[in-house]
């Protein structure tokens, strides 16, 4: 039996969040450049991608370029921008074609022109697919994200737009990136790393993690399968006991 047969349909996360790593070790174990690891790592995405929306899932965050990122060589970071803007180019049939819709979080006005233009096109001729919703994080970071909100929400409680009183989650979610997206339900990290690395710490609260020590060029769809599955096995229960959830 194929691991995607196990697969219960009904128990899909609504959220998927992938923590896209080990390009660079997957190049170095083959002697080749860290830029020929971000290409192989490409086609991963769309696997995982098609994977996705074929299963069902609604959302999927790819983390893509974090703010500690920029920090990078400056041409590993040239390469990654490059990469970048020729995706987005080769990518949009296959998103119209899966009905995807493109959507981004992070600090975007930060990339290259070219980078920039070319996401916020694709983004806008995706808009109406209904599919599944693909998100980029790109030059994201959770901290600045927290940060620009508290900024955001202190500026409108200081000009009456909000009482202090009513604070509660729900505003500062209306102030995340993510504010058009449900809460993580897995994340998911290649390369055998076990860290959140600044990703989504607002948005994963209660979302249950899936740690695989494969690289992410050689991330494939039974990689994706076989963490759907352990995410099915689980008991989620949000702060109840096992009892009162069953």
């Amino acid at each position: 039996m194929k691991l995607l047969d196990t697969i219960n349909k009904d128990n899909l996360p609504k959220h998927l969040a992938i923590i896209m790593d080990g390009n660079g070790r997957w190049a170095k174990q083959k002697g080749l450049l860290r830029a020929f690891g971000h290409e192989n790592g490409t086609k991963s995405v769309r696997v995982t991608v098609e994977a996705c929306a074929k299963l069902g899932i609604e959302n999927l965050t790819l983390y893509a370029f974090s703010t500690e990122n920029w920090k990078r060589p400056k041409l590993e970071v040239d390469t990654l921008m490059k990469l970048l803007i020729s995706s987005l180019k080769n990518e949009l049939e296959t998103l119209q074609k899966n009905n995807i819709r493109l959507n981004c979080i992070g600090t975007i006005d930060l990339l290259p022109a070219k980078a920039k233009t070319e996401l916020l096109a694709v983004m806008e001729k995706t808009k109406n697919n209904s599919r599944m919703t693909l998100t980029l994080a790109l030059s994201y970071g959770s901290r600045e994200e927290l940060l620009n909100a508290v900024k955001i929400i202190s500026n409108k409680v200081k000009n009456n737009i909000i009482s202090i009183d009513s604070l509660d989650e729900s505003i500062i979610n209306q102030h995340l990136y993510t504010h058009n997206l449900p809460d993580v339900d897995l994340v998911i990290r290649t390369s055998g790393e076990h860290r959140i690395s600044n990703f989504l710490l607002w948005q994963i609260a209660y979302a249950e993690f899936y740690f695989t020590d494969v690289l992410w060029p050689d991330f494939k769809e039974d990689d994706l399968y076989e963490a759907i599955i352990s995410y099915q096995k689980r008991e989620r229960r949000f702060g109840k006991t096992s009892e009162q959830i069953k």
